[in-house]
């Protein structure tokens, strides 16, 4: 069976509903049923997925899920918000801004989009629209700014890209602040710009800016300090070499379990099970990904795909790097628009690395590179997942939150050819 009519029936099978875990196991076991001499036999794929599963940075992922989600339940954001909407709360656009700042820090919590829009936008969404800002336009703006959770470390989809490439994962992680921060500058640029176009209710916003200045700056602080510390710890720890990003997401665990249970008490101890339930279902779909993932990759790797597919672009661009890194973009572009970030970095890394590499691409920049674009698929229909998010805390179709997201991926797009063809931007602090 040739590797064309395996990516064939694999996009069949996706057009038809098929899970994509179970998309991915039936076009992995393929070829070696039609092919007895191929090496990849059922019983080759089936250990595959176990044997790719075994994996000490793997284990991160659900801890970091696990820890997402308490910090969650315990009301840390809100506590991050309020400490900057304390100092920005008052210039123009400060409240959106501070919702983005909120974003980014939160990302350095739960390393989840989606956590960061849910955990996030329950918040603030309705305290900018009961301030008078436009509901769509909060929906949206915090939708975009949720995909920072992906790029700002500790990432789910970085670790995803460092297990499926071999490179460093806390590497990758340093290489994604610089970015991360450079996207969320980008989104409060806009922020202001909508602002100072469509005005606000500046009564209202300084009414509420005056509470919260009520209660002090050092009340506020110290609501907020241990939530302010938690990505410090966790990133701390891994670049001080003191823990490895798994053992780091351990710590990150014990720590929200700690701070929400005993330090604001906002957690209790019978919302547990609830909590570990939840880390569980949601942990659980993304393994039988990654098993079938795994799979799916080492067959391509067999059947020769990536050097077929490295060799016909490398000749067909006859090597021009920036005409090869605008095509891959593009190409990474649609796809984040049509599959989830972990089966396309699994699937696509070992195929598209070569290739950048050919051309002179650092492996942590392409990594930087292939994230950004997938965090742009978080709000792109039809997949979009935190523009469905956003859609289930507002009631405001996913159509109408893409049209205003528009303006903002525009903001995204423009950083995303920054750090495409300024490697410092991912680089300089390595």
């Amino acid at each position: 069976m040739s590797s064309a009519v395996v990516m064939i029936l694999f996009f069949v099978c996706l057009l038809i509903a098929i899970p994509i875990s179970v998309s991915l196991g039936i076009v992995s076991v393929l070829p070696g049923v039609f092919d007895s001499s191929f090496t990849a036999s059922a019983s080759y794929v089936i250990r595959s997925m176990f044997g790719g599963l075994d994996s000490f940075p793997l284990l991160a992922v659900p801890m970091f899920i696990l820890s997402g989600i308490i910090m969650a339940r315990g009301g840390i954001s809100k506590r991050l918000f309020d400490l900057f909407a304390y100092f920005i709360g008052k210039r123009t656009a400060g409240l959106p801004c501070a919702a983005v700042v909120t974003c980014l820090f939160y990302g350095a919590i739960s390393g989840s989009g989606i956590a960061t829009v849910a955990a996030v936008g329950s918040m603030t969404i309705p305290l900018l629209v009961h301030l008078g800002y436009d509901k769509k336009f909060c929906t949206a703006l915090v939708a975009v700014a949720g995909s920072l959770g992906v790029i700002i470390p500790p990432s789910i989809p970085f670790i995803m890209y460092g297990m499926a490439s071999g490179v460093s994962v806390s590497d990758i992680f340093i290489a994604g602040i610089i970015p991360g921060i450079l996207i969320g500058v980008l989104l409060m640029v806009y922020a202001v710009y909508y602002c100072r176009k469509n005005g606000e209710d500046k009564e209202k916003i300084n009414e509420e800016i005056g509470k919260l200045r009520e209660k002090g700056l050092w009340r506020v602080f110290r609501s907020s300090f241990f939530a302010v510390l938690s990505p410090v710890i966790i990133l701390g720890c891994i670049y001080s070499g003191v823990a490895s990003p798994t053992e780091a997401a351990v710590i990150s665990v014990f720590y929200s379990l700690i701070i929400s249970l005993f330090v604001y008490r906002s957690l209790q101890w019978r919302e547990l099970y609830a909590v570990f339930s939840e880390a569980v279902k949601t942990y659980a779909p993304i393994l039988f990904i990654l098993a079938a993932s795994i799979a799916f990759s080492r067959v391509l790797t067999l059947m020769q795909v990536p050097q077929t597919i490295s060799t016909w672009i490398l000749d067909s661009f006859a090597g021009n790097k920036v005409l090869i890194l605008i095509v891959v973009n593009i190409f990474l572009l649609f796809v984040g628009m049509v599959m989830d970030t972990t089966p396309a970095i699994l699937i696509l890394t070992p195929i598209l690395l070569p290739i950048m590499n050919g051309v002179g691409v650092d492996s942590i920049h392409f990594g930087v590179m292939m994230v950004v674009n997938l965090a742009i698929g978080f709000v792109t229909p039809p997949i979009g997942v935190n523009l469905f998010v956003a859609s289930s805390l507002t009631d405001i179709p996913v159509v109408q939150i893409a049209k205003r997201a528009l303006p903002m991926i525009g903001y995204f797009l423009i950083a995303l050819i920054l750090i495409t063809f300024i490697p410092q931007i991912s680089l300089a602090l390595l």
